[in-house]
């Protein structure tokens, strides 16, 4: 399965960062993509709970997220659209200034057809970077935000 990582800095501690990565009401200040939430478990974010959630005109079309892990400075979920199925992951390690985050994103595609694999290489695996890439920088935004609270 392809995998793609990212790192990003927020000026927060790690578990308030861990706290913001999950908060569905703050989504739409920094995951790339999001239009509006559909429906959240009322046990989000604890382990096994989901959130269907509806990107922009110009995305995904409906996501499904669901908590495969929320602890020790970490979170996934498990992803699916129309387009693919995938793991996301997001670690939280503290620096002097605040933590370093990790975003991963290992996803297997789902139609394509039979040459799904070269539209992968050549298109859809730099689009999902620069996604990670542009969420990353909103959350560091967003954590700023949440610093001066």
């Amino acid at each position: 399965m392809p995998r793609i990582e990212r790192v990003g800095f927020a000026p927060i501690t790690p578990p308030v960062a861990q706290r913001l990565w999950f908060d569905t009401n703050r989504w739409p200040t920094f995951v790339d993509g999001f239009g509006h939430i559909v429906s959240l478990d009322e046990s989000w974010p604890e382990p096994g709970a989901k959130v269907v959630w509806e990107s922009g005109p110009a995305g995904r079309g409906r996501v499904t997220e669901r908590v495969t892990e929320n602890g020790g400075n970490a979170g996934a979920t498990q992803v699916f659209d129309k387009q693919m199925t995938a793991t996301q992951a997001a670690r939280f390690e503290p620096n002097e200034d605040g933590c370093d985050v990790y975003l991963s994103l290992e996803y297997e595609l789902t139609s394509g057809g039979p040459l799904r694999w070269l539209t992968d290489v050549l298109f859809i695996r730099r689009a999902l970077a620069m996604a990670l890439e542009r969420t990353l920088r909103r959350f560091a935004t967003e954590a700023g935000d949440e610093a001066t609270l």
